[in-house]
């Protein structure tokens, strides 16, 4: 096997493999702690449902990308195709739009209470569920041309304007359906992420201005109690923040580039398939090592497993 080829395979192993891991832990995790505690806090929901959405993300798009430069062929007929990018298009939809949602739900919950946002502050936890139903079904919705695009890889060379994934063909047929497709889905990125920078640069701002006005009103032990959950939270919401915005950077300089060239190289694909991965497998990691119940839990369940419920962690934020 050729050497390029073998560390591309293997770094694309690695990337899948520790991916689903880490988003799997996260995902049990919670389940325990839905099942020991009876509760789980909004926060937690919303960083369960990233690493459900990661985790779809990584199964559709890493998985037959990883056996493709293995030299599996022939992986999916034209209907296979169709769903598995469809459910990628929606897990990476998902995945910014969710993580926006995380910046946006932890800037409100600090937010001044007598703030213009005091209604919302009351009433986010509520809007939880219909805000996932939402997202759901909005993205259902604005995915649905890819199914049309998308077909099984066919004997001889790759058309024009065609996106080749290795195990399926993306074929939009003309130039115009090619750009469009591409500037709708950076337009919609580009929002979220918009979005989610905002709200973390007004979680900076909250974080500073209450950390000058708690030191003059509260003892030292009220200080420093809400001060590390304040400054916890928001090390890890604007890291996850952080990273999504590196790997998106990356990957949409790539996407442009695509987007001038009839014929992309199928090394240019692999490149922003890694790339636009990262995240998915990445970000678990920064939820269990910032998060004192998931970490704690896993802590439990690897040094005793019977004393798991017995170690919650009382915190309610990340």
């Amino acid at each position: 096997m050729d050497l390029c080829i073998t560390i591309k395979g293997v770094s694309f192993l690695l990337q899948t493999g520790l991916g689903i891991l880490g988003n799997l832990l996260v995902l049990l995790a919670y389940a325990h702690i839905a099942c020991s505690d009876g509760r789980v806090q909004p926060v937690d929901k919303i960083l369960c449902h990233l690493a459900f959405a990661n985790l779809l993300l990584l199964l559709t798009r890493c998985v037959p990308q990883t056996m493709t430069v293995f030299g599996l062929k022939n992986l999916l007929n034209d209907s296979g195709c169709k769903a598995v990018i469809y459910a990628y298009r929606i897990a990476r939809a998902l995945s910014v739009c969710i993580t926006s949602m995380l910046s946006v739900f932890q800037s409100i919950i600090i937010a001044p209470a007598s703030s213009r946002w005091v209604g919302l502050k009351v009433r986010v936890s509520q809007l939880l569920f219909p805000s996932f139903a939402a997202l759901w079904l909005i993205n259902m919705a604005v995915c649905i041309a890819a199914p049309f695009f998308s077909i099984a890889p066919r004997n001889g060379t790759v058309p024009e304007f065609t996106l080749n994934l290795g195990f399926c063909h993306v074929d939009f047929r003309d130039s115009l359906s090619y750009i469009i497709n591409g500037v709708a889905v950076s337009g919609r990125d580009f929002i979220f992420v918009g979005l989610m920078v905002c709200s973390s640069g007004y979680i900076l701002l909250l974080l500073h201005r209450h950390g000058k006005q708690v030191r003059q009103i509260r003892s030292p032990d009220q200080h420093s109690s809400r001060n590390a959950a304040e400054t916890r939270a928001a090390k890890t919401v604007v890291t996850l923040v952080t990273l999504y915005v590196v790997f998106f950077g990356i990957d949409n300089i790539i996407w442009i580039y695509m987007l001038t060239v009839a014929q992309v190289p199928p090394v240019i694909a692999d490149m922003r398939v890694f790339f636009s991965s990262c995240y998915a497998s990445l970000s678990p990691f920064l939820m269990i090592t910032s998060n004192k119940k998931i970490k704690n839990k896993l802590s439990c369940a690897a040094a005793n497993p019977e004393q798991m419920s017995l170690n919650t962690e009382d915190s309610t934020r990340i």
